[in-house]
């Protein structure tokens, strides 16, 4: 990391108490859970110079119609210059990004950074993560926390460096999560007290009100490392439910941690052979058996009743209606 980004000590810039900060500030991310971070700061005077999102994405039947990030939506309602970029090396998009001189970078739910884009800013680079650090590093941390059945995560912001998610931490503030929440419900707890966060951050680099403390101090040292749960990336590989490696509490907690998105898939398979894909969103567990109800299903500890489903092709609904109208004598869900 370049030595000016190593000292944050001395406050060099007012902050938004004062007025419109003098602070230049790029920020950088894509999704809906960005956005809320962005508007922060917006809304509390800070000046948000420039914005780096992703490109726009086809969309429709035919990707003949092209759709902006909600950042990059957020971004031109306010007048701010965005910066699409495919590749984050190319040089006429670094000449741009240092034409905006900005002291401070800010990432939320972006993409990796290369050294030469991250170390740029007097002030360093720092980043929003969804989880407590050093747990859950990854791209999937809100998901993972929850399909392990944890109890509380959070959110970090942590300056940049070499390595994924590793970085100085600068502040976590905890948050819990319920038996009942899926991964949806804590996404969006997460989305507001990340923004709360990211604001209080930027307040205290303003003021050189910070201590940035290394991850194994946190951890408890480096033996701890094989305590760490990651946060991999989802693939249909590992959005799969594996019947036979679960116990109900677990099926139940990766189902609700993959919900309402990509969404948990098994196989039902019919007693003439026929198979399809059925996404699980909500379950139900310590219930009792239903035989000739391939939906509640049988678990090494007790049953799990799948209570709401979406069948390849069809629209999401409730378990009950589905097998109203559906003929399943002798069906099975399986693992392929």
């Amino acid at each position: 990391m370049n030595t000016s980004s190593q000292n944050h000590s001395a406050p060099s810039l007012t902050g938004r108490a004062g007025g419109e900060s003098s602070m230049k500030i790029v920020f950088m991310g894509t999704p809906e859970f960005a956005v809320e971070s962005l508007r922060k700061l917006v809304e509390n005077n800070y000046n948000v110079v420039a914005v780096v999102t992703m490109p726009d994405k086809p969309v429709g039947r035919h990707h003949d119609t092209l759709q902006a990030s909600p950042v990059k939506e957020y971004a031109v309602s306010k007048g701010i210059p965005v910066l699409q970029p495919e590749k984050l090396k190319d040089e006429a998009f670094l000449e741009e990004l240092r034409s905006y001189e900005a002291d401070l970078q800010i990432v939320v739910a972006f993409r990796m950074l290369p050294e030469v884009v991250w170390a740029m800013p007097p002030l360093g680079t720092f980043n929003l993560h969804a989880a407590l650090l050093p747990q859950y590093r990854g791209a999937a941390p809100i998901n993972w926390a929850v399909i392990n059945g944890e109890t509380e995560t959070g959110v970090t912001t942590f300056f940049l460096d070499h390595d994924i998610d590793t970085g100085r931490i600068i502040h976590r503030v905890p948050s819990p999560i319920a038996d009942t929440d899926t991964v949806g419900d804590v996404y969006d707890r997460l989305m507001y007290l990340g923004a709360d966060l990211v604001l209080r951050t930027v307040d205290d680099i303003a003021s050189g009100n910070i201590a940035p403390v290394d991850q194994s101090t946190v951890l408890g040292g480096s033996s701890a490392e094989s305590a760490l749960r990651p946060a991999p990336k989802l693939f249909k590989e590992n959005t799969q439910i594996r019947w036979s490696q679960h116990t109900v509490k677990s099926a139940y907690d990766f189902i609700r941690g993959l919900s309402p998105y990509p969404g948990a898939w098994t196989t039902l398979c019919t007693a003439d052979g026929r198979e399809t894909q059925l996404k699980v969103f909500f379950a139900e567990k310590d219930v009792p058996a239903e035989p000739g109800n391939p939906l509640v299903v049988r678990l090494s500890n007790g049953y799990l009743r799948l209570t709401d489903i979406q069948l390849a092709g069809k629209r999401r609904m409730p378990a009950a209606d589905f097998l109203r109208g559906a003929h399943l004598e002798g069906a099975i869900l399986k693992e392929c």
